[in-house]
């Protein structure tokens, strides 16, 4: 689990309760009728927007922006490196016991390509087209949060307009006024607090981790090509080095053989 998302959530949840606690008792902001209103709202209209099937699968994408992937640049490089020169030392039909030992689907089925002696420009084609349909998927969670972050707010200004109706239904009587405005207050605030702790912000996340998995579905893909080209070990390490940022490129141990 990535902290910083979970640190973030639970520090923006334990301000807004303090600064309430603060000026007053925390019974006021609760509400099962706004959060109805704001969550089901919000729902709802995702499911007009998207589909069932996206909706049922919110559960998942939401693990998925805490999660994160697990990426890991420094040894990816090293690995290919290496099988850079064996397949140079040895020819590339000796690497396919390496390859049956390769952990990144990703890397494995292009590198089982170059073994096969697949054209690299097929191999190119191959492992793009995978790279577009893993950014289609993940650009869908994104665009479910990202609904479900505009409609929030929307169906909180919906609830306060529902509280300001029946409110003024009932002018006859003044000293119900403060606290009839201040319950139908509650689903905007409501709104405005789904939206921007948690679906807005974790929307956000999602596209970084979709930044993360193409930055490094692109470096393999580079990688398997330079394999299949027969490009020198170092002439490899350095193309896949300009993947990492500077302070990451002292960490890789690519020793000249």
């Amino acid at each position: 689990m990535e902290l910083g998302s979970a640190i973030g959530l639970v520090a923006g949840a334990l301000l807004v309760v303090v600064g309430i606690l603060l000026g007053g008792p925390l019974g006021p902001f609760l509400d099962l009728a706004s959060f109805i209103v704001v969550v089901g709202g919000a729902i709802a209209a995702t499911l007009i927007a998207t589909s069932l099937s996206d909706v049922i699968a919110v559960a998942n994408v939401v693990k998925n922006a805490f999660l994160g992937p697990k990426l890991d640049f420094v040894n990816l490089i090293e690995a290919i490196v290496e099988m850079a020169r064996k397949a140079r030392r040895e020819g590339l039909l000796a690497v396919d016991k390496e390859v049956n030992k390769i952990q990144n689907p990703f890397l494995k089925s292009g590198m089982e390509m170059v073994v096969d002696g697949t054209e690299p420009e097929l191999i190119r084609q191959v492992m793009e087209t995978e790279l577009s349909y893993m950014q289609i998927r993940h650009s869908t969670g994104q665009n479910l949060l990202n609904t479900l972050g505009t409609y929030a707010p929307a169906f909180g200004m919906i609830g306060t307009l529902m509280g300001l109706i029946a409110m003024l239904q009932n002018l006859d009587d003044p000293a119900a006024i403060g606290p009839g405005m201040a319950v139908a207050l509650i689903t905007t605030f409501y709104g405005a607090l789904f939206s921007n702790l948690i679906f807005l912000p974790l929307a956000t996340k999602l596209g970084k981790h979709n930044d993360q998995e193409t930055l490094e579905k692109e470096m393999i893909i580079e990688g398997v090509l330079a394999i299949q080209y027969g490009e020198h070990p170092n002439t490899i390490s350095r193309k896949l080095l300009n993947f990492l940022p500077p302070k990451e490129r002292d960490k890789l141990n690519l020793d000249p053989k």
